[in-house]
């Protein structure tokens, strides 16, 4: 959508975002998505206009047009993108380390229903992975491998938000719960697990001898491992007061810029305070850091 100015005034930016928004209901966003001819109740049972608003081909393109697919599988970066599969409603993710990613598993992962039809690879058909999780942060800790790692965890919605008190902040702070990332609860698990651990290992290295060789105790100590130091650093959107419950599909430029000018402002910011990060890395501690809260660290260190 086209870039316009608009001032600095919450009722002129809500009222452009609210607009904004019915323009994409109604007519899609090109390159993306576009709406099917016919109303979906009268399309024919089982097909992908009867299951879904829009039409998601376009997005094919637009993806085989940006992505370099061999780079991306090939390349020293990893890639990992969730989606649930329709049918068993098991999580799954596909991960270059295993699978040969193209344009349908990006668009699996995004395929939010009723929106968005389903993707169909090898068979199955999948929907957007944040219908259970937002974010693959599990997947990255279960794949650590005993590597020290600096996890950047971006939340496009935040867990914590004020008590609506319109109509309209109640489908915003909906929005909020449904798809934030439930990281707080990943990490409580994480940091958990990694203090039974260290008293795990702690009392294993206390046994005489005799009882270093016992089977049991040799699975116990191959069943906890080695475990490198990982630190979390979570960027969390904080929305407008003009942004409402539409966001999630509201694509105008000048609300893109927003954003953008956000996650600069976000990571230039713990960019100035990476010696906070830095300093609990050098110690071999693990713990999770939200910038914005005044004692930067949100979980207790492991």
């Amino acid at each position: 959508m086209p870039n316009v100015w608009l001032p600095d005034n919450n009722h002129i930016r809500e009222a452009a975002h609210l607009a904004a928004a019915a323009t994409v209901a109604m007519y899609g966003v090109p390159g993306f998505f576009r709406p099917h001819g016919l109303f979906a109740p009268l399309m024919p049972a089982g097909s992908r206009e009867a299951v879904s608003f829009y039409d998601t081909s376009p997005l094919v393109d637009t993806l085989n047009g940006l992505v370099d697919w061999d780079l991306l599988n090939d390349g020293p970066v990893r890639l990992s993108v969730g989606a649930v599969d329709v049918e068993s409603g098991n999580f799954t993710y596909f991960d270059t380390h295993a699978d040969r990613i193209d344009a349908r598993h990006i668009m699996a992962s995004g395929a939010l229903p009723p929106g968005l039809p389903p993707v169909e690879i090898d068979g199955r058909h999948y929907w957007d992975g944040g219908l259970v999780s937002n974010t693959p942060l599990a997947h990255v800790l279960d794949n650590q491998c005993n590597r020290d790692m600096l996890v950047f965890q971006v939340d496009l919605f935040p867990a914590e938000g004020p008590m609506p008190r319109e109509l309209t902040d109640v489908w915003s702070r909906q929005k909020d719960i449904q798809y934030s990332s439930r990281t707080r609860r990943v990490t409580d698990v994480y940091l958990r697990s990694r203090r039974e651990h260290q008293a795990i290992r702690a009392v294993l290295d206390k046994l005489p001898p005799d009882l270093t060789a016992d089977p049991d105790v040799q699975r116990l100590r191959a069943m906890i491992g080695e475990e490198g130091a990982v630190n979390i650093v979570h960027l969390i959107y904080r929305s407008r007061e003009w942004e409402g419950g539409a966001r999630d599909f509201e694509f105008s430029r000048s609300t893109m810029l927003d954003h953008w000018a956000q996650g600069m402002e976000a990571v230039q910011e713990m960019m100035h305070k990476g010696d906070l990060i830095a300093r609990n890395i050098m110690d071999g501690s693990s713990a999770t850091f939200d910038l914005d809260r005044p004692d930067h660290l949100k979980e207790k260190k492991a």
